[in-house]
C-alpha cells in the first residue's frame, strides 16, 4: 500500500492550503488514487475554521500516520518550482526520522515542477505564456516581468531565469521584453544573483512608463502573492510614484489547470524509476 502526498513549503495563510487541497483533489481524480495535501511546515497552525473545518497537516505527522496505518511506500510530490533548501535539506532529514521508526517503508521523492534530470520540458513556460496572454493590453506591446520570491539558492534562481528565457521566446514580438525579477533578496554581495528586485525594476526608465505585465511565478496565494500580498504593495507603491505606469498581474501558476499535467508526469516518474528512492543511509552519513 502506498501513500502519496502533494507537498508545499507551507503558509499561515489559509488560501495556500485550500489551493494545495484543490490541486491534490484534481490529481486524485486523474490518477485514480488518493493524493493527500500536506505542507512541510507552518500550515498546521492555521485555525481549523479557516480551512473548511478540516485541520491542515504537515508532512511528517501525516506520513507517520500513513505508516502506522500500513503504508509500505510513501511518495512525496513537491509543489515547488526548483530545488529549494526545503527539498534538499529539511525534507530528506524529516523522512530519515520517519524511516528510523518504520524501516520497512520505502520513500520516494519526485522531482519538482522543473525537472533538471529530464528533457527540456516547455510546459511550464507555455503555462506562463497563457497567463501573460490573458492580460495583453490593446495597442502597445507590453513589457513583462517574471517575478518570483527570490531565493538564497542560485539553482532556484537559475530555474526562474531559464523560464524567463523560454517565456521570451514563446511570447516573441507580442511583447517588448521579458525580464526576471525577485520580490526580495538577502543582504550581501553573495546574493546579488537575485537582482533586479521588482521594486527597482519598476523604477527603471523602461518599466516605469506604459503597460507592464507581472507574470507571477508563485503556486498559491499567501503572504507574498495574491490579494493584499507583498507584491501587490510593491506595485501599488510603484504606480503612486509613476503616473504613466500601467500594471496588470497574471493569475498564479498553481491556478492554471495545466499544472496538473506536469505534476502527473513527475509522479509517474517517481513511481516507475528506482532513482527516486530516498537514500536514507547516505543522508544519515552526512550528519
Amino acid at each position: 500500500m502506498r501513500a502519496i502526498f502533494l507537498v508545499d513549503n507551507g503558509s499561515l495563510r489559509p488560501q495556500a492550503t485550500l489551493n494545495l487541497r484543490r490541486v491534490a483533489s484534481l490529481l486524485s481524480q486523474r490518477m485514480g488514487e488518493n493524493v493527500q495535501a500536506a505542507s512541510l511546515l507552518h500550515s498546521n497552525k492555521i485555525p481549523v475554521e479557516d480551512v473548511e473545518g478540516i485541520p491542515a497537516t504537515t508532512l511528517g505527522p501525516a506520513a507517520e500516520r500513513s505508516a502506522e496505518q500500513g503504508a509500505t511506500e510513501i511518495i512525496v510530490l513537491p509543489f515547488f518550482f526548483g530545488p529549494s533548501k526545503a527539498l534538499t535539506g529539511y525534507l530528506p532529514e524529516r523522512m530519515a526520522t520517519l524511516q528510523a521508526r518504520f524501516p520497512h517503508v520505502k520513500i520516494r521523492v519526485a522531482q519538482p515542477l522543473v525537472d533538471e534530470r529530464g528533457d527540456n520540458d516547455l510546459r511550464l513556460a507555455h503555462l506562463l505564456a497563457d497567463n501573460v496572454r490573458e492580460k495583453y493590453p490593446t495597442g502597445t506591446a507590453p513589457r513583462v516581468a517574471l517575478v518570483d520570491h527570490g531565493s538564497p539558492i542560485p539553482a532556484v534562481t537559475g530555474v526562474r531565469n531559464r523560464l524567463a528565457g523560454q517565456l521570451s521566446v514563446l511570447l516573441g514580438e507580442d511583447v517588448t521584453s521579458v525580464t526576471a525579477a525577485s520580490m526580495e533578496r538577502r543582504e550581501g554581495e553573495e546574493y546579488r544573483f537575485n537582482e533586479p528586485l521588482l521594486e527597482r525594476l519598476l523604477d527603471s526608465p523602461e518599466f516605469s512608463v506604459g503597460p507592464v505585465i507581472l507574470a507571477m511565478l508563485f503556486l498559491s496565494p499567501g503572504r507574498h502573492a495574491g490579494e493584499g500580498g507583498d507584491i501587490a504593495e510593491i506595485y501599488a507603491a510603484a504606480q503612486q510614484r509613476h503616473s504613466h505606469l500601467e500594471i496588470s498581474v497574471t493569475r498564479l501558476v498553481g491556478e492554471h489547470p495545466g499544472i496538473v499535467d506536469i505534476l502527473i508526469t513527475r509522479l509517474r516518474q517517481a513511481i516507475d524509476d528506482e532513482r527516486f528512492l530516498l537514500d536514507i543511509p547516505a543522508i544519515a552519513g552526512n550528519h
